[in-house]
C-alpha cells in the first residue's frame, strides 16, 4: 500500500538557433524541466515513531490489564520507515465475576510525495478513505456507527460496532486518523467471558480515542 517521481544547438547573438534549411527557431520553444514538471508539496514527516512505544505503557496497561506481552508484539515489516504495527491482548480473570478480554492494535503508514502520485498528504488522505471503507464493510458488524472525531491529527473518524464471535459479544472501536502524510489505524475491542458483562461502547471508544491521540502525537515527536 506504500509507494514511494531537449536538444540544444549553437545560437547567434539574438538568442535564436539556426534550424535546418536556414529556418530560425526561437530557443524558448522548448519548455524547461521546471515548466513541464508539476511541483509537489514535500511530505511533512520523514520518520515514524517506534511503534510499540508510540502508546505509553501506562495507557496500554489500563486498556489491556493482563496483556500477554506488556511491551507489545510488533508486526512484521520490510520497511519500518514507511509502515509498522504493534498489538496487545490479554484476558483478565475476575474470579466469580468472569473474565474480561481486551485487544489493542495500532498501525502506521507513511507516504512520500511523488510527482506522478501526488503529495504525501494527498496520498494519506486517499488511503484514509479506503481504510475507512474497509472497516465499515466488516462482515457481521452490527449497530455500526461512523463519527467524525475532533482533536485528533488533521482528520479522523471512529467506527464503533458489535460483532459476535467465539460465542461472545465483542464491542469494537476503530479509529482512522491522518496527521500530515502519516496514516494511523487503531483498533480496540473487548468482550466479557464466563458471565462477565460486555464492555460498554463508551468504555471501548474512550479507550481507543485516548490511545490514538498518543499515537498521533508520537509521530510529531519522532520528527522533532
Amino acid at each position: 500500500m506504500l509507494v514511494a517521481a531537449g536538444c540544444s544547438s549553437d545560437s547567434d547573438d539574438s538568442g535564436k538557433a539556426q534550424g535546418q534549411g536556414g529556418t530560425t527557431v526561437s530557443a524558448s520553444a522548448t519548455p524547461s524541466p521546471s515548466q513541464t514538471t508539476k511541483a509537489v508539496e514535500p511530505a511533512r514527516f520523514a520518520k515514524l515513531p517506534e511503534v510499540c512505544k508510540a502508546i505509553s505503557a501506562k495507557t496500554t496497561a489500563s486498556l489491556v490489564p493482563k496483556a500477554k506481552t506488556k511491551n507489545g508484539t510488533p508486526a512484521v515489516s520490510s520497511d519500518l520507515a514507511s509502515r509498522g504495527g504493534c498489538s496487545w491482548n490479554g484476558l483478565e480473570d475476575k474470579g466469580v465475576k468472569g473474565s474480561q478480554y481486551r485487544w489493542l492494535d495500532v498501525s502506521f503508514y507513511r507516504y512520500e510525495s511523488d510527482a506522478s502520485l501526488g503529495s504525501g498528504q494527498e496520498r494519506a488522505q486517499e488511503n484514509l478513505a479506503k481504510e475507512l471503507a474497509k472497516v465499515e464493510a466488516t462482515p457481521g458488524a452490527k449497530n455500526l456507527r461512523t463519527v467524525v472525531a475532533t482533536g485528533i491529527g488533521d482528520e479522523a473518524k471512529t467506527v464503533t460496532y458489535r460483532l459476535r464471535k467465539t460465542d461472545e459479544d465483542f464491542v469494537y472501536t476503530s479509529v482512522v486518523a491522518r496527521t500530515g502524510n502519516v496514516l494511523v489505524l487503531l483498533s480496540y475491542n473487548g468482550a466479557g467471558y464466563a458471565g462477565a458483562d460486555t464492555p460498554s461502547e463508551k468504555t471501548i471508544t474512550s479507550g481507543a480515542v485516548k490511545a490514538v491521540k498518543e499515537a498521533v502525537a508520537a509521530v510529531a515527536a519522532a520528527n522533532k
